[in-house]
């Protein structure tokens, strides 16, 4: 965490989107408060971040643990968690709006909720965990969604590809990807479910910049 926050500063960037799963059960263990706990060092971590805000949506180990756990920790710390609310994020004249959903898996996410007092003329980033959630953003005026979820599938064989991939992360599961006007960026991720291993997959943070439409 220590060194792909590091990293993640040395852009300078404006933003700095978290995409959940900050925790998992216990080794050899079930789901539970105990792995909730885990978010502590984590957030620990990420409130060393200064100058740039940070901003949260919580994933489905995150609420099989114990979401009220992982928010209230993140949010001790000064990190926003958006769980089906959008804020503005102003630059000069310049604005556009960060919207968040909750975990879709667990029923959830509420888009219509979060985009609520977002104009649908504004530009509009999505964090959303699951990638494949992109099938139903695209419905929305929503212009890039950034996801996380897969961990790119951890391990991946050359030519074949991932070979296992969670649920709502099998059409949209690492990379950029085009659904209709919107474009969803999948990210790798840091860490490991088990088995703890990565292949051919390895951690990813990402920097994105995002430029105006040009006159056709």
């Amino acid at each position: 965490m220590e060194r792909a926050l590091q990293r993640a500063q040395s852009f300078q960037p404006d933003l700095l989107a978290l995409t959940g799963d900050f925790v998992s059960h216990p080794f050899g263990g079930s789901n539970g408060p105990r792995g909730a706990h885990y978010v502590e060092p984590c957030a620990d971590v990420l409130a060393a971040v200064k100058g740039v805000p940070v901003l949260a949506i919580l994933g489905n180990h995150d609420h099989w643990n114990n979401a009220a756990i992982v928010e209230g920790a993140l949010k001790d710390r000064g990190i926003q968690v958006l769980r089906n609310r959008s804020i503005p994020l102003q630059r000069g004249h310049s604005r556009i709006w960060i919207a968040g959903v909750d975990h879709a898996l667990v029923r959830a996410a509420d888009l219509g909720k979060a985009l609520h007092d977002v104009p649908a003329s504004e530009t509009t980033l999505l964090l959303a965990h699951e990638p494949d959630f992109a099938d139903y953003a695209a419905r929305f005026p929503v212009d890039l969604q950034l996801s996380g979820h897969s961990h790119g599938g951890q391990v991946r064989l050359p030519g074949i590809g991932a070979l296992v991939l969670p649920a709502l992360a099998e059409k949209y599961p690492v990379g950029l990807n085009q659904v209709g006007s919107l474009q969803v960026y999948t990210n790798r991720g840091l860490g490991v479910i088990n088995p703890p291993v990565r292949f051919y997959c390895p951690p990813e943070v990402t920097f994105v910049t995002l430029f105006p439409p040009q006159p056709v």
